[in-house]
């Protein structure tokens, strides 16, 4: 059983895997078997999250992080002291993500399978889906903040691959896609500065990047984490050094395994007013008292147990030119990771980004939107609630700016999902309010229901996107019936311009897509948070820790969420039932509706088990005092499971059962959805297809600013991209072409080469050198020509020459005796 959570990074490999095989093997498999590999890779990593959550509820909760092999000391730098390995952290919050990221998109992957059915780029799809699962568990499985980098990078990149898929489409289908790929690849690394920023302070202020340090456990290459602020554990030594407990516990060189203890506390046991379990009735024993940060020196805590210690202590950072005070730096790099959050997971002002993304092929859609990708920014800041813990109970207004961005998101969002026509684009803008509501959670400091959220709303919009792709299959495949055609599904504007996405093509398809419909119907109904579905509990919960935050403790972001995203449930439900009605309800508005089949069994399977999922999975945390489902389901089982990694419990999770926070939010769901029923039902579509709040006169105005998204991207357009494109076009024309090309290469270099050759070439190359040369060579033809002279053809003349040589070879024989002759003499 300990050994575990060594298996954790086959979660990564099995995923990363599969993408090598279909990147370089996929061209040569048949299409059926690419699939299998990409399935099979996504259920594999599945069956091993399973496992490791058996080994956290097995333990109590307990935490590891393991160091896989050949990834010791990942970057290691000793003359500056680096050391940044590439641990994977296993606990209750990494199990919970993991479960979402693999069981959600094992589903999508099936789905998958059916839809893309026919596709070129098949083997490559699923490559992309698997290399897209692999990032996103390195993100959730780090333990440190660069190697959650590394995946929150990554699952960028993937996005960009994947939402441009079918960038080789005919224009202008082909550029929107691209154009869509482009937008969220850009908008995203904008949100990444402000991650790198935080980075970059956390390390200068901490010395690490890690999460938590760790111990060794025994024999393993697992490791249990000391919880930064644990008063509920044991502490366990070898037998052969309890002699010396004392001594190592202080100076924090133990060997200690340092896990919750389980009769510590009952998780019926109620908590201090903020929810923090009471003290450990074993504290006062000698295995347990240094079973705490306060005993460990700063070197061996990671980022969020030097918090614990030094926040207010009044420390200040030293920044070279400048000193700041160690709570404002922490502020400061909140302020830099909420940035990176409004970026991925599309707060505003960077959404732009997620409703464009619908380009991509469907299961794409419901791969980003439902299990990775736009969790990443909630997740990072759920891990993050130690600072946001200290930061909040220092008086600072971080949880305040991070309620008005969520709670400014969700209704912002809803309210633009009422005017929109494209099924997937309304399902979109759903996603943004609904990331809205956990962003807003955070901030008031109701981080388990903002992950029991993420989780019911993962399950839930899978099943959406999933059932408009479906819907948007068989419409697809009645248009190409009624034209005789055969194309891929949502290879639409290919031969012509109906969009199989748009609404108001549809109508009446619960009786040609009976399967569908339902499957749909639970979906919409959870998200709309009716009773008794996921979104029911989990939207709820959200609202009652707002209720508690601002009419108990009196504070602002807490009435802010309350209102505002009461606002946003209304509008949620209103949107969602007008999406019912105009796709499934009344008679066909096209043809291609009339002859729209129902999917394959490949395609319904995961919608199946989607909504039985969405249909149950809220009983996960259901609250204390819940009439009949208290005694049925352990209350705040989520909570009490999530608690072991959220040491910042927020106070409104203590909270029994608010009947009348409950009896509001279900009486709105139910009131917008009978309002949109009437609205739209049986009245169909006004006169040019336009919408029955477009023909009203007081709602006309708001549903153009609606159906115009609120000019958002029209603004963002006049404001940033027709500037930077001007100014593009700037450099590019004037500045590159005409400065760059023309003037300094034409003009300068080129010109001014072409004179330096031009003077080498006829001054040096030709006067002096070729001079020299043939200087030489005439020389030697004039000696030649003289010596020429000399050959006459007459033998008289060579006797004579002849003669005179003898002579004077004898001569010169004789000079060196004259020479001794003449000397003798003297």
């Amino acid at each position: 059983m300990e050994n575990l959570p060594l298996l954790v990074p086959l979660v990564i490999f099995a995923p990363a895997l599969g993408a090598f095989i279909n990147f370089f093997f996929g061209a040569r498999l048949e299409e059926k078997w690419a699939g299998y590999v990409g399935c099979f890779a996504s259920l594999f990593a599945f069956f091993i999250s399973l496992l490791l959550l058996s080994w956290v509820t097995g333990t109590d909760g307990a935490a590891a992080v393991v160091n896989p092999p050949f990834l010791d000391g990942w970057l290691r730098i000793e003359s500056v002291g680096l050391d940044i390995s590439w641990q994977l952290r296993v606990d209750s919050l990494s199990v919970t993500m993991m479960l979402v990221v693999t069981g959600v998109g094992s589903l999508i992957h099936l789905y998958a399978r059916g839809y893309m059915h026919g596709d070129k780029w098949y083997p490559r799809f699923f490559a992309y889906l698997n290399m897209f699962l692999a990032f996103m568990l390195t993100l959730v499985t780090a333990n440190n903040f660069l190697m959650l980098f590394v995946g929150w990078e990554g699952v960028g990149l993937c996005s960009f691959l994947l939402i441009g898929f079918w960038w080789d489409k005919k224009a202008p289908e082909g550029w929107k896609n691209s154009n869509a790929a482009r937008k969220a690849f850009i908008v995203n690394r904008i949100g990444d500065f402000g991650l790198l920023m935080a980075m970059f302070l956390l390390f200068w202020t901490f010395g690490t990047l890690d999460f938590f340090k760790a111990g060794e456990l025994p024999n393993t290459e697992a490791k249990y984490l000391v919880h930064w602020r644990e008063h509920n554990g044991v502490l366990d030594k070898h037998e052969d050094e309890a002699d010396d407990a004392d001594s190592d516990a202080k100076d924090g060189h133990g060997d200690y395994i340092c896990v919750p203890a389980a009769d510590s506390h009952t998780k019926d046991e109620p908590g201090d007013e903020y929810g923090q379990a009471k003290s450990n009735p074993l504290a006062g024993d000698i295995r347990a008292q240094y079973c705490d940060n306060q005993h460990f020196t700063p070197d061996l805590l990671g980022v969020f147990g030097q918090t614990d210690q030094r926040f207010g202590e009044g420390e200040v950072v030293d920044f070279g030119s400048f000193q700041m005070d160690f709570e404002d730096v922490i502020f400061l790099i909140m302020l830099f990771m909420l940035l990176g959050v409004t970026g991925k997971s599309a707060q505003i002002p960077l959404f732009v980004w997620l409703p464009d993304a619908m380009a991509g092929p469907t299961p794409v859609s419901a791969l980003i939107h439902a299990a990775t990708m736009v969790t990443a920014g909630v997740f990072i800041l759920v891990r993050s609630n130690v600072f946001l813990w200290e930061l909040n109970h220092a008086g600072y207004v971080i949880g305040l700016i991070i309620t008005l961005v969520g709670a400014g998101t969700a209704l912002m969002a809803g309210f633009i999902a009422l005017g929109q026509w494209d099924i997937k684009r309304v399902l979109a803008y759903s996603t943004i309010s609904q990331l809205g509501f956990m962003v807003a959670a955070v901030g008031i400091g109701a981080y388990v229901a903002a992950m029991f959220h993420l989780v019911t709303h993962a399950v839930f919009k899978a099943l959406l996107f999933l059932g408009s792709g479906s819907v948007i299959h068989g419409v697809e495949h009645g248009h190409h019936r009624v034209h005789e055609g055969g194309h891929h599904a949502e290879d639409h504007h290919a031969d012509d311009d109906f969009d199989p996405q748009d609404m108001r093509n549809m109508g009446g398809l619960r009786r040609r897509m009976p399967i569908t419909y339902l499957t749909y119907l639970v979906g919409t109904l959870a998200l709309a948070g009716i009773f008794p579905f996921a979104g029911f509990w989990s939207k709820d919960e959200i609202l009652a820790d707002a209720w508690y935050e601002g009419f108990q403790h009196n504070e602002l972001s807490g009435f802010i969420a309350f209102g505002v995203l009461l606002i946003a449930a209304a509008f949620t439900a209103f949107y969602m039932w007008r999406q019912i009605v105009l796709v499934f309800f009344d008679d066909a508005r096209s043809e291609a509706a009339q002859q729209a089949p129902e999917s394959s069994g490949a395609m319904l399977l995961p919608l199946f088990i989607l909504a039985i999922f969405t249909a149950i999975i809220g009983f996960i945390n259901v609250p204390k005092a819940t009439p009949v489902f208290a005694s049925i389901y352990e209350t705040y089982e989520f909570k009490h499971f999530l608690e072991h990694s959220l040491v910042s419990v927020s106070r409104g999770h203590s909270l029994d059962f608010n009947l009348l926070i409950a009896g509001i939010a279900l009486a709105l769901g139910i009131v917008s959805i009978v309002l949109a029923h009437r609205i739209y039902k049986g009245a169909g579509l006004a006169s040019q297809n336009r919408d029955q709040l477009e023909t009203g006169g007081a709602s006309r105005p708001l549903f153009r600013l609606a159906n115009a998204r609120l000019y958002w991207d029209e603004i963002y357009g006049k404001l940033l991209e027709q500037p930077f494109n001007r100014l593009a076009r700037f450099f590019a024309d004037r500045v590159d072409w005409d400065f760059l090309h023309n003037y300094v290469h034409d003009t300068i270099i080129k010109r001014g080469f072409d004179t330096i050759g031009t003077v080498l070439s006829r001054s040096l190359d030709i006067g002096i050198i070729d001079g020299a040369v043939n200087g030489i060579a005439l020389l030697v033809q004039r000696a030649a020509q003289w010596l020429r002279l000399s050959q006459t053809g007459f033998v008289r003349l060579y006797a004579v020459v002849l003669f005179i040589g003898v002579l004077a070879v004898i001569l010169l024989m004789l000079i060196p005796f004259m020479q001794v002759l003449l000397q003798s003499g003297a």
